[in-house]
């Protein structure tokens, strides 16, 4: 079988797809040959790989709008802002038109996507938020990388506010209750609950305060985002682009991971079961992924690799898009079946084992010699597979990736404020509320605790009177008495004098 046929009967499909570019065999590109991507498949989830400046960011363009168009809603994780022009049309110019016309002539018309902006860290864009009782035990223990003494108390934690009706929705409702548990009702806490120990919540406070160094808390609180808002379509039937703006998580690597996981498991709680689709539902695109994994606990990268494997059921689709396949842990890169990987370099030894083991991905070829030409794809050009419609690795194919219709650059501040500004979930989202929860109840309990304490406590001058000052005061009288009734009538009158004074004194601080 020659090559084009071999390509032709690889990425032919019955049900629908969307056209990634044309084949290549060597540097020559081969019309005949469409690399297309079944819809019905992109729940198997993939890999986007590549070295800089290779033209990853132009190859999710096309995807996106392939999706948008075909009434598929993503979400994306923006790392460098490098996405946002997907908002706005593209322009025809020579580099477009040159690659089109190497392409065979592919219907190419300029477009802008409809697409909501979003923020965990506060800067423009619909806030994202969610509450600390949403997130459960669980995967908040996990979040902090607790071991299991840790995970049993705030397993406590949630299961006392539960029973007491007490909201946990940001950081101060938790630290409020750590609080709590160890001062003000300890006995009670340990009478119903069981021993805590304090040097195991002082564990979680330093947890808790490491992820606040990173800007978690501001993700934490109300309205929580429904993720239901994700699916939204415009006017014209074009699904939503949701942008999430992540330029600052290169340096909070755990809200990033946190984030992230969450996401996950809410979509995976929130969407029903489906069963034979034509489309996924969602797709999410995670760029810069090796954040996620570089900084992620060992307990964390399970609770991740479960939920991707789940997910599926779901009809969701996740995309890691990283430098090198390797960054990726090998249970998870085992269950992605789409992979499109651009041009690696080869600078050092680890480079250079780096690329052998990212040829090693693909399907076995006898028209490429992969570890090479990984080298010298050229920009723009990518080795693709996917899994066809029963399930089966498609033919590796060079690729030539057709150009996005999309803007490829960023936008600008000022058209970046004018989409929030006919936003409706910037309306929906951005005013925080703060309803009263577990940080305003305990702390009203522990004010009127004190309020008894101190309503049944003695005062200063109540101490006074009432114990040494009563002695001192008799003692007082009676010699004033008596020098006064001596100047008066001698010793009889000492005598009476010191019963008058006494009885006076008495009258003041009540020692009769």
């Amino acid at each position: 079988m020659t090559f084009i046929q071999t390509i032709q009967e690889g990425y032919v499909f019955s049900g629908d797809s969307f056209f990634l570019g044309v084949g290549m065999q060597g540097n020559e590109v081969v019309p005949e040959t469409n690399v297309r991507i079944p819809f019905s498949t992109m729940n198997r989830h993939g890999l986007i790989a590549w070295a800089t400046g290779t033209g990853k960011t132009k190859t999710i363009q096309k995807m996106i709008e392939s999706l948008s168009k075909s009434g598929v809603p993503t979400v994306v994780m923006d790392i460098k802002w490098d996405i946002s022009g997907l908002a706005m049309s593209g322009v025809m110019n020579e580099k477009v038109q040159s690659r089109l016309q190497l392409l065979g002539n592919p219907e190419w018309n300029p477009t802008g996507l409809p697409a909501e902006f979003y923020t965990l860290s506060g800067a423009s864009g619909v806030q994202l938020r969610s509450t600390i009782s949403e997130f459960g035990p669980v995967l908040f223990s996990r979040m902090l990388d607790l071991n299991d003494t840790g995970e049993s108390v705030i397993a406590l934690i949630f299961k006392y506010c539960d029973d007491n009706g007490l909201a946990l929705l940001d950081f101060d409702d938790l630290k409020k209750v750590l609080q709590y548990i160890i001062h003000e009702w300890k006995e009670e806490i340990e009478a119903q609950y069981g021993w805590v120990s304090s040097s195991t919540v002082n564990v979680i406070m330093r947890k808790i305060i490491e992820l606040e160094s990173q800007g978690v808390e501001q993700f934490f609180g109300e309205p929580s985002f429904d993720t239901r808002d994700f699916l939204g379509k415009d006017d014209e039937w074009k699904w939503y682009v949701n942008i999430i703006r992540l330029m600052d998580m290169m340096t909070r690597p755990k809200l990033f991971s946190t984030f992230m996981l969450s996401l996950l498991s809410e979509i995976y709680h929130t969407f029903p079961e489906e069963w034979d689709m034509d489309h996924p539902k969602l797709v999410l695109i995670i760029d810069e992924a090796h954040i996620i994994f570089e900084n992620a606990s060992q307990t964390l990268l399970d609770e991740m690799e479960m939920i991707i494997k789940l997910i599926r059921s779901k009809w969701v689709g996740i995309f890691f898009c990283t430098q090198n396949p390797i960054d990726i842990p090998d249970a998870i890169l085992s269950q992605l079946g789409l992979k499109i990987q651009h041009a690696l370099r080869a600078f050092t030894a680890k480079d250079r084992d780096a690329i052998k083991k990212a040829s090693e991905n693909f399907p076995i070829t006898s028209y490429y010699n992969i570890e090479d030409e990984l080298l010298v794809l050229g920009i723009g050009e990518a080795f693709v597979t996917v899994l066809n419609e029963k399930w089966i690795p498609t033919p590796l194919v060079r690729t030539m990736i057709a150009p996005p219709e999309s803007r490829m650059d960023t936008l600008s501040e000022t058209e970046l404020e004018w989409l929030l500004s006919v936003s409706t979930l910037v309306q929906k989202y951005n005013t925080s509320i703060d309803r009263e929860s577990a940080e305003e109840i305990l702390s009203a309990r522990i004010s009127e605790k004190m309020q008894t304490i101190e309503n049944n406590t003695p005062t200063f001058m109540d101490s006074i009177g009432g114990g040494i000052a009563k002695n001192v005061s008799k003692t007082l009288a009676a010699e004033l008495g008596r020098s006064i009734g001596k100047s008066v009538g001698g010793r009889t009158g000492g005598t009476i004098g010191a019963q008058i004074f006494r009885w006076l004194l008495g009258a003041v601080f009540s020692g009769k």
